[in-house]
């Protein structure tokens, strides 16, 4: 699937497929393929749009189609075809089995659910940690959104001490697969080993429900700590490259880099970074 994006901010764009870590062409060989990308290439032309972005994981991409290397990020993917005794085991000892241990001593709560309660106690969580990440929020009612077209596919777990939500993870399910899409964290609590938690209990109900494997998606390539990490899970690591036709330079860099951008974003008050998310997030992607 392809998406035509029209803002005033970053500009005209074909993008497969916005906030997507990664999107593969419904072709069934090659020839399919490149029919598929000089058809998008002439529309792009013939709508004046800046360029085309495909972000394949699987489908090599022909260089005829116009289309070269754009960026690179790491992608991670955990098999769960061994038994959960094995996968408990590929966790790293400190990062993650101490720390599972850790917070089942501190016996955290945990809840897996998609109600406006913990709906609400997620998009808390997450305003702090984009926050602390120097980040704009995604609007609020992007995960609404998401919850009302994915419906029983999407999980939010939480995890909580005395009541108090320190963490969660968003998933999403399709056929054989859980995407791990959103993770978030209350830093004060960071000791009690709240995401591992969190983060084991994933793979073991994914395992138990029949999944085949987990996605941990992109990551950029100079965020070597976020790289260690999912290593640590004992995920599988591999290049993702997306592709571009492009017309005219790319506008966002700036405001997606700019150093005083980012400092400035760590201390807006949550109120009013998650107004500016919700302004602002429909033009990124």
């Amino acid at each position: 699937m392809v998406c035509r994006i029209s803002s005033w901010i970053t500009g005209s764009r074909f993008v497969c497929l916005p906030f997507s870590d990664h999107c593969d062409p419904l072709v069934s060989n090659p020839g399919e393929l490149e029919a598929l990308l000089n058809w998008l290439r002439a529309e792009c032309d013939r709508l004046n749009s800046g360029y085309l972005e495909i972000r394949p994981l699987l489908a090599a991409t022909s260089s005829d189609a116009g289309l070269r290397p754009s960026c690179s990020y790491c992608f991670h993917e955990l098999d769960l075809t061994p038994s959960l005794d094995e996968l408990f085991c590929q966790l790293h000892g400190n990062s993650f089995r101490r720390k599972i241990e850790r917070a089942e001593r501190e016996c955290l709560s945990y809840e897996v659910s998609t109600s406006s309660r913990v709906l609400e106690e997620f998009y808390r969580l997450v305003l702090v940690t984009r926050k602390r990440h120097e980040l704009l929020p995604q609007p609020r009612a992007w995960f609404r959104n998401l919850l009302y077209c994915m419906g029983d596919k999407l999980q939010i777990r939480i995890a909580r001490k005395r009541n108090v939500p320190i963490a969660a993870i968003l998933s999403l399910r399709h056929r054989s697969s859980v995407v791990y899409k959103y993770g978030c964290s209350d830093e004060r609590f960071h000791n009690l080993g709240g995401m591992p938690f969190l983060f084991w209990k994933l793979v073991e109900e994914s395992k138990t429900g029949g999944t085949q494997r987990i996605d941990f998606g992109r990551t950029d390539l100079n965020n070597e700590g976020l790289i260690t990490f999912k290593n640590r899970l004992g995920a599988i690591r591999k290049p993702l490259t997306y592709y571009r036709y492009a017309r005219v330079p790319r506008r966002m860099a700036a405001f997606n880099h700019s150093r005083a951008v980012r400092q400035f974003l760590s201390i807006l008050p949550n109120v009013v970074s998650s107004t500016a998310g919700r302004v602002l997030y429909r033009h990124m992607g």
